[in-house]
């Protein structure tokens, strides 16, 4: 081969390669997945409402804590004082690919009895009282409109639930955390006797 050709021949195989460099699609990075996200409610017995949300395909996590008040680093014996004007309450860590926020204050309706402003249940006083604690206008838009809806489905009564803007989530003591897991027979005991489900069919039926 005479030098010429072999230059030749070194040049198409170089054309080549740019050539399929530059044709070739260029790999897109997949974009984030969107980040979890959260709310935060209250309806009385922070255990019953850990326990209960925990049981929704797409929430990640629950925590019990207080929320809604005017002490920081509230105690129990603070917030059943009825002194710090903190609510017993969940927030709740959800997944938004699995779990759409309006679908997620659904089944929250459905864990409370919306028509009793004194509190839930056995349980009485403010700190009891259900309430939906929003963190931006698109939270309360969603929540206005949950309980338009709600007030449709229930078999008797007005809905008295309040929507309020959220303040700081405090967690509760670790003893408080997980309890239906932890001390199941108390748990199991406590909700029988307070007759949670019970007044939830009277509410809503089934």
């Amino acid at each position: 081969m005479t030098i010429k050709r072999l230059a030749l021949a070194v040049l198409l195989t170089l054309s080549a390669a740019l050539l399929a460099l530059t044709v070739a699609p260029v790999a897109q990075a997949a974009p984030p997945p969107p980040p979890l996200q959260s709310a935060v409610f209250a309806g009385g017995c922070f255990w019953c409402m850990e326990h209960d949300m925990k049981g929704i395909p797409g929430v990640v996590k629950v925590e019990s804590g207080y929320t809604g008040g005017h002490v920081d680093h509230p105690t129990y014996e603070d917030v059943t004082s009825e002194t710090s004007g903190h609510y017993e309450s969940v927030r709740v860590t959800f997944d938004p690919k699995k779990l759409d926020y309006g679908f997620l204050l659904y089944r929250y309706w459905k864990l409370i009895d919306p028509t009793d402003g004194d509190g839930q249940f056995c349980d009485r006083g403010p700190s009891y009282r259900s309430a939906i604690f929003v963190a931006n206008d698109e939270q309360r838009k969603a929540a206005e409109q949950s309980k338009r809806e709600a007030q449709k489905l229930l078999k008797h009564g007005v809905i008295v639930t309040a929507i309020l803007p959220l303040k700081a989530f405090w967690p509760a003591e670790d003893y408080h955390r997980n309890f239906s897991e932890t001390n199941a027979a108390h748990y199991n005991a406590y909700r029988a006797g307070c007759g949670r489900d019970a007044r939830l069919r009277q509410v809503w039926g089934g």
